[in-house]
């Protein structure tokens, strides 16, 4: 006995015959008649009787009737819920980013999501360490940089411009660069975090040619607020997305360095396993997330 037999003998039932139901079906009466057949030949049973001029309900087949009534109910009532779960964002979303990523931007944007679909929960794990997606059990995380794990599916987000900054004073005491070269002769701050590395590759916006600062590190840190904090302190001559500068440039405790020249933005993804189907919830945040991030 399968689902569809139900369906087309309920149907005979409710429109009072084979060709009413093979009509409201689509499908020729003589499978309706063969269906009711092999259904009865199935069960054993007579479900209806055969007269002359009509076909009524034996009462075996009205046992069957109202039996299949409320099994096909129950179908539609899941096929329905499962739909919702497909189109409604709902459930836990475990995501990951950077400690300054979720404290300055992942933090609102989670509170946006949050109050737009009232059936999900969040769990954000902040972290400079990059976690292994598949086996920690995450839905999804917030990365920059290369990324090497083919296991990701990767969704650009944006790209944060970045430049070279330092000091007012440290400028004054060691000079200003003019050319990436001049950089041999400077005190460098990298950043480490995460998938990137130390390391710059300035780029001009009139040389088709890039240019490798091959200088040594004086300090290495692995927070973006870290290279802005020592860079104010007159450490040396770092890079930093120009939206992290910016306020302190304002303010001129920090001057931008080489301009033109500058390092490649660092481009931002959302990134997700790739043998995981792609969710509501986790779609749902991909999108506030693309929506969100020209704001950020």
């Amino acid at each position: 006995m399968t689902l569809d037999q139900l369906r087309i003998y309920v149907k005979v039932i409710e429109t009072g015959s084979f060709t009413n139901a093979a009509d409201r079906l689509g499908t020729p009466r003589s499978h309706v008649s063969r269906v009711i057949a092999q259904l009865e030949a199935e069960l054993g049973v007579v479900l209806l009787e055969r007269t002359t001029r009509a076909r009524s309900i034996t009462e075996a087949g009205r046992e069957v009737y109202d039996r299949a009534v409320g099994i096909l109910g129950a179908v539609d009532d899941t096929l329905r819920a499962t739909q919702r779960l497909h189109d409604e964002p709902q459930g836990l979303l475990r995501l990951t980013c950077g400690v300054e990523f979720g404290q300055v931007i992942l933090g609102a944007w989670v509170e946006d999501y949050l109050a737009r679909w009232p059936k999900v929960a969040v769990e954000a794990e902040y972290t400079s360490r990059e976690l292994d997606l598949v086996h920690e059990g995450f839905d999804l995380a917030i990365r920059s940089g290369p990324l090497p794990d083919s296991r990701l599916v990767a969704r650009t987000l944006g790209r944060f411009d970045c430049g070279l900054f330092a000091s007012a004073g440290y400028l004054r005491e060691r000079g200003r660069p003019i050319e990436p070269a001049d950089l041999e002769e400077h005190d460098l701050v990298f950043f480490t975090g995460g998938a990137i590395k130390a390391g710059w590759t300035m780029h001009h916006p009139q040389r088709e040619a890039p240019v490798a600062v091959k200088a040594a590190a004086r300090l290495r840190v692995n927070a973006g607020t870290g290279v802005r904090n020592a860079l104010l302190r007159g450490l040396g001559v770092g890079q930093l997305p120009c939206a992290m500068a910016g306020e302190a440039v304002a303010q001129g405790r920090l001057e931008p360095v080489l301009a033109p020249w500058a390092p490649a933005p660092v481009v931002v993804h959302a990134v997700y396993p790739s043998n995981r189907y792609l969710t509501p919830k986790v779609r749902a945040f991909i999108d506030l997330a693309l929506e969100r991030f020209p704001q950020a």
